[in-house]
């Protein structure tokens, strides 16, 4: 799937799924983007391998730009950091519930070399 709204729709399912829907309340006015939005897009852009915030906004739908601005998302993300490790913790635990194998499908690639 190279679809970002794709992608982005799929994690939204499965955070809705595992959370609820007020992660915190910090904020006097409601957002456009609400958290779990906000954790789905920044979950997404690392799945897809996206790590430049401006390589991101490139790509981002429309339906998504217009609800945020590229310096409240970076600001927002950092804020809900804490949220989004406990989230990816929930959703392992989730994936691991009922397995006892894995595979694991890499290459090992060479970091550094001892003399």
């Amino acid at each position: 799937m190279n679809n970002l709204d794709a992608n982005y729709k799929r994690i939204l399912e499965v955070l809705r799924k595992i959370s609820n829907e007020n992660l915190l309340s910090y904020q006097r006015r409601t957002p456009k983007l609400k958290d779990l939005e906000l954790i789905s897009l920044a979950l997404t852009a690392e799945f897809m391998g996206i790590d430049s915030e401006n390589h991101l906004f490139r790509q981002i739908p429309k339906t998504i730009k217009c609800k945020i601005e590229r310096s409240v998302y970076n600001r927002r993300k950092r804020r809900l950091a804490n949220s989004i490790n406990d989230l990816r913790m929930k959703i392992a635990k989730s994936f691991n519930e009922f397995e006892k194998f894995f595979i694991i499908d890499s290459m090992p690639v060479e970091v550094c070399k001892l003399f």
